[in-house]
């Protein structure tokens, strides 16, 4: 008999999102919601989780959890490898969604929309940043390719540690940012008995517009 969860659930009390909302502006919102979350979840450095989907060039849907690194007007920005599934998916079909999920506050996002490669400088900006470690170990990996046994990476961690040893890795080429560019972003935010308020906003012609969703 297979496993029954249909008893799982959660009544939703904290908050409402109201039709005269003053917010018309979706990254504005965003923003506050992002803070609020940062403030409230635990762990709060996980804040900025996503679950981001994209589709491959056979129609199929892939989803992964990924961490946000940084958005404004032009967008929401994320990094990897251009060369992983996850790369060569975007450069197959490139558009995605992510949601963000915050059970503390009981909200959701949905963002939809393009994505293009980040600035190059930005790229190389953000790589400077990271932790040595962390840089090593984006040369030292090759992104979802198949590996025989995992002293295969390990060695290849050796060998990347030895080749820098003393200086600071640069970027690779083929590791970079990401910019998904919103035409859709979703709030969602749980009330009692499912009666959950949904805002969507979508852009037209430069301009969002805000519609309300039924549950």
């Amino acid at each position: 008999m297979p496993l029954s969860l249909a008893q799982l659930r959660r009544n939703y009390t904290l908050y409402g999102l109201r039709d005269d909302c003053p917010q018309d502006n979706p990254l504005a919102l965003f923003g506050q919601w992002l803070e609020q979350a940062r403030k409230t979840e635990v762990p709060p450095a996980e804040a900025n989780s996503m679950a981001l989907a994209t589709v491959d060039s056979h129609g199929h849907a892939h989803c992964r959890i990924l961490l946000l690194k940084g958005f404004s007007a032009d967008g929401f920005f994320f990094f990897g490898n251009y060369q992983s599934a996850k790369g060569e998916e975007l450069a197959s079909n490139p558009h995605a969604a992510m949601t963000f999920f915050w059970p503390g506050l009981e909200r959701q996002v949905r963002v939809e929309g393009p994505v293009v490669r980040a600035e190059a400088e930005l790229s190389d900006d953000y790589f400077d940043a990271r932790p040595a470690a962390s840089q090593l170990g984006t040369w030292a990996s090759p992104q979802s390719r198949p590996l025989a046994h995992r002293s295969e990476l390990e060695g290849r961690l050796r060998e990347v540690t030895e080749r820098f040893a003393g200086r600071q890795p640069s970027r690779p080429e083929h590791w970079g940012g990401y910019c998904l560019q919103p035409r859709r972003i979703e709030f969602w935010q749980g009330r009692p008995d499912r009666l959950h308020d949904r805002l969507d906003f979508r852009l037209h012609d430069g301009e969002w517009q805000r519609t309300r969703l039924a549950p």
